[in-house]
């Protein structure tokens, strides 16, 4: 940056274009920070300069009148902040084209200025593209892919030492192996999650590798709730060898696919290969276990199995059950891992073309869809959108009528200490202002210590910039804001000499900025990012069980012959994703608020976690029935309504429990199970007496499909205590004081 400065100050010296390279370089290297390999960077980058370019010359445009330049910042700012939705590049970028538009927006000129200011922020965005590309680049960083391949690694591993536990008898190394094993992958996959709400937007792009990347997460945590609530039986029933060969199939595939993904070097398509023997296996167990229904063979009457002898073999489709819902679970996450793998092997024309891999919906698609699951009036991102539109919007019109000397200070100051409440914005402009405060003391200093002196303030300037960049990381907000304070008065001082003065004044306006968005904040959002919170999971809570319901409704007109397929529901499984979708950006939001927070993140953890497996088991209804098309014969309307009624009062529960947490009601005690064998078996009965195999093999889904509804039930024992806990703090008075929230955890 001083070195753009020097070209502009020796070659140009024009005041706007010294200052908007400089700030065009501040932008480009201090305020955004692509990853990726190399091209993808630079492309960003170059997309960034650009779209900042356009962005300069409609602020100037916009800045010579008031009301139009009001109008044109709500309308752009809103826009610029909600976009970021589609994608993490333009998240990550979104303060760095702010800039480029509060800058000229706040800086009154007319269309002769133009072009000085766009050669300025040409110059500057150049200068980064040269930086990025030459300077000390930085490393490939992908810490999420990493991580999942880690723990998909993992979770093989474990696979295996459950198989090996059982071929060995259950010996106590065989044990011992399996719990150390068991406590890494858990640790992995919580390593995974934190990794993924580490950043303050969803870290993912519009890339196929990206999109990919994000739902081998979701089945991975899934993957690991299927193995923690299915322990290993110390008696392993008839059908233990057709499970134990599903475990190492799966196990072997999936450590295929974490190679893979942690290397992204070998042919993806290896993993069809793993996929058809998994499959195989998969069909073999429940040949398996169809080969043990206690049936007289050739006998027509139901009466003929004992009704003991069927219930025992209604049992011991557990282990099966849960073999079988790992291998979907692991089926996807080869599937994802396999485009994912694809879509990282891709040339970098291809790349730039955006060419797909086979089977993948468009970029495009993709960012309709992320809009529209954003463009909800419960949506964090919209509420953060409109809000900083607003405070921003005010801040033009304060600057302008109170007639401050520097409209930009005002503006930026505003949109810095911005934050999702009254309390924490207010927080911030009170560290803000100490760290410019901090600022304006020491640079007014060096510049009474130095004099003045042109090439003592040029010696000075990269150092402070230097300083202004890391402390954001190493130090603190407060310290940062000393030290950015610090680099643009220098600047200042070099392009138009003011002495220490500069600083006071612009200590004044980023008080009245500062203000300006406390004031957002407590009108816009007054309760913070908790209450968001809570409506978002309680959306999750309730879109998820009804495309649960949904599923099972879906997956059931299979088994009757008297009743057309219904079709996938493919309405209710969208409005689950988009929901999840705002899910993610209130945890990001809660997260990243300051202030005592009532529910503990473990329980907070645990309940998104638990929407995202009700999702992800409707999936697996679906995918059980798949391909289904021999119906037993006859009617089966009664053995329908028997599971679709076990999967109505649990659906009827998640949808109080999702009332409770948006704090309109209290969450409700705990469903027994209705569950027991002579139920289902009733149900089955005539399916599991018929000779030709037919029946059976579907009564065996349709006890699985109740093994589902059943694994969906035992939720409620990790969920209800943080479930009550949130829901304390989403009633509309529980803003005034946290303390019988606290108790009620306890």
């Amino acid at each position: 940056m001083p070195a753009v400065v020097a070209i502009a100050v020796e070659f140009v010296g024009d005041r706007d274009f010294v200052i908007f390279a400089a700030f065009a370089a501040l932008a480009g290297l201090l305020f955004v920070d692509f990853s990726g390999p190399m091209h993808v960077r630079l492309s960003a980058q170059a997309g960034l300069v650009l779209c900042g370019a356009i962005l300069v010359c409609l602020g100037t445009l916009a800045s010579q009148v008031i009301w139009a330049a009001a109008a044109a910042t709500f309308a752009i700012v809103s826009a610029l902040l909600f976009v970021g939705v589609v994608s993490s590049v333009l998240a990550g970028a979104t303060t760095a084209l702010l800039v480029s538009f509060i800058l000229p927006v706040t800086m009154p000129g007319s269309v002769s200025s133009i072009p000085d200011r766009l050669g300025g922020w040409l110059l500057g965005g150049a200068a980064s593209l040269i930086a990025i590309g030459v300077l000390w680049p930085a490393p490939v960083r992908e810490p999420l892919r990493l991580s999942a391949a880690h723990a998909c690694g993992l979770l093989a591993r474990r696979l295996r030492a459950e198989a090996e536990c059982v071929r060995r008898d259950f010996e106590p190394r065989s044990r011992a192996a399996l719990h150390v094993l068991t406590e890494e992958a858990a640790a992995a996959v919580t390593a995974v999650r934190t990794s993924f709400f580490s950043t303050s937007y969803r870290p993912t792009g519009l890339s196929t590798a990206a999109r990919a990347l994000i739902r081998v997460i979701d089945q991975v945590v899934w993957l690991n709730t299927i193995l923690k609530r299915a322990p290993l039986e110390s008696q392993p029933g008839p059908a233990a060898t057709a499970v134990c060969s599903v475990k190492l199939e799966s196990a072997a595939l999936l450590e295929r696919g974490a190679t893979l993904l942690e290397s992204v070097v070998g042919d993806p398509s290896e993993l069809d290969a793993g996929l058809r023997r998994l499959e195989q296996a998969r069909a073999a167990m429940e040949r398996t276990v169809t080969s043990l229904v206690p049936l007289h063979r050739g006998e027509t009457s139901p009466r003929a199995v004992p009704d003991v002898a069927v219930s025992e073999f209604v049992r011991s489709l557990q282990p099966s059950f849960h073999a079988q819902q790992m291998a979907c679970a692991i089926s996807a996450i080869s599937m994802n891992i396999e485009v994912a793998v694809a879509a990282h092997q891709r040339r970098w024309w291809q790349h730039l073309l955006g060419c797909r891999t086979e089977g993948v919906e468009s970029p495009l698609s993709s960012a309709r869809e992320r809009v529209s699951a954003q463009a909800e009036r419960h949506s964090v991102w919209l509420h953060n959108s409109v809000r900083g539109a607003t405070a921003l919007c005010l801040a033009v019109l304060v600057a302008e009528f109170a007639g401050v000397q520097h409209s930009f200070w005002v503006v930026f100051g505003a949109l810095t200490v911005l934050r999702s409440s009254a309390l924490n914005t207010g927080q911030n402009a009170l560290r803000g202002l100490l760290g410019n405060a901090v600022g304006f003391l020491i640079s007014g200093g060096l510049i009474i210590a130095l004099g003045m002196h042109p090439i003592a303030l040029w010696l000075v300037l990269p150092a402070a910039v230097a300083f202004a960049g890391i402390a954001p990381e190493a130090v603190s907000f407060t310290v940062s804001q000393a030290g950015f304070s610090t680099a643009l008065l220098i600047l200042y001082n070099i392009v138009e000499p003011g002495g220490w003065n500069i600083g006071l004044v612009r200590l004044e306006d980023v008080a009245i900025g500062c203000a300006v968005s406390l004031l957002a904040g407590g009108l816009f959002w007054p309760r913070g990012a908790g209450s968001a919170l809570g409506k978002a999971l309680s959306e999750t809570f309730s879109d998820s069980a009804r495309y649960l319901h949904s599923a099972i409704e879906c997956s059931l007109t299979r088994y009757d012959a008297h009743v057309p397929t219904a079709p996938i529901p493919s309405d209710d499984r969208d409005r689950a994703v988009s929901a999840a979708r705002r899910l993610d950006e209130a945890f990001r939001g809660f997260l990243a608020e300051r202030g005592t927070k009532h529910v503990p993140l473990a329980g907070v953890t645990t309940l998104i976690n638990a929407g995202v497996i009700i999702r992800l088991t409707a999936d697996a209804v679906l995918h059980l029935w798949r391909g289904e098309d021999s119906a037993p014969k006859g009617d089966r309307t009664a053995e329908r309504a028997e599971v679709l009624e076990a999967s109505v009062p649990l659906v009827d529960w998640y949808e109080k429990t999702a009332r409770a947490l948006a704090g309109t009601g209290t969450v409700p005690d705990r469903i027994e199970s209705r569950r027991t064998a002579c139920l289902l078996v009733q149900a089955v009965r005539r399916d599991l007496s018929e000779a030709d195999g037919c029946g059976t093999a579907a009564a065996v889904k349709m006890i699985w499909t109740e093994d589902h509804i059943d694994a969906v039930r035992r939720l409620q024992e990790t969920i209800l205590g943080p479930a009550q806990a949130a829901s304390w703090q989403c009633l509309p008075w529980s803003w005034l004081g946290g303390r019988r929230a606290s108790a009620t955890q306890g």
